[in-house]
């Protein structure tokens, strides 16, 4: 089955929604210039309100290690996603500080693209069009990709069925694909999710 990760939440009725609709993860994005950013305080108070089988992931770019792995290791997210030049010295340097998985984030541009993700000893890794781009990418060139990956960029209801049919990745992402003038949509979210299960259903 395919996982489903909801992207820069930052309301009490985010938390509300995807406690209904139960996605498998849900993102916080920590990244100051993002305007889907929060203070690590109020994902701290999101957190709680989150059911317990929702895995919570904290996005940064390029964020000093200790900060991560402090949010890490008081709770505060599940998981850490690095979409910035983080490398497998930085990963390893963190994975000192704590137990918790790590995915990393690659723009997909080019094969050369696809070698360095696959090369990243992080725990998973995600495939982007870019940081919050909102647009695919070429998907042609996963063709050969011999890891399992989250998906990410431009996918919406109308076509993740057309990305897990043809690339079955492990997970997709989407955070624009379920918002309404960027405010996340219960009708959206409902409609991605809705779009994923049956998917998997036929496949």
């Amino acid at each position: 089955m395919t996982k489903i990760k909801f992207c820069g939440l930052s309301r009490d009725e985010d938390i509300e929604t995807v406690n209904i609709l139960h996605p498998d993860y849900i993102g916080f994005v920590f990244a100051k210039k993002s305007k889907r950013f929060i203070t690590p305080q109020k994902a701290f108070e999101l957190k709680k309100k989150l059911a317990p089988s929702i895995q919570a992931v904290g996005v940064f770019v390029n964020e000093d290690i200790e900060t991560v792995a402090s949010l890490l290791n008081d709770n505060s997210i599940d998981l850490a996603q690095l979409h910035g030049q983080e490398n497998n010295a930085y990963i390893s340097a963190l994975k000192k500080l704590t137990a918790k998985p790590v995915i990393q984030a690659f723009c997909m541009t080019s094969k050369e693209d696809l070698a360095l993700a696959e090369k990243s000893i992080a725990d998973y890794i995600l495939l982007d069009s870019g940081t919050g781009t909102g647009k695919t990418f070429d998907w042609k060139l996963l063709h050969d990709i011999k890891r399992s990956y989250f998906l990410a960029g431009g996918l919406h209801a109308e076509n993740v069925s057309t990305a897990i049919h043809k690339l079955h990745p492990f997970a997709v992402d989407v955070s624009s694909g379920i918002e309404v003038n960027g405010i996340k949509n219960k009708e959206k979210m409902t409609a991605f999710l809705t779009a994923v299960k049956k998917e998997d259903k036929i496949l």
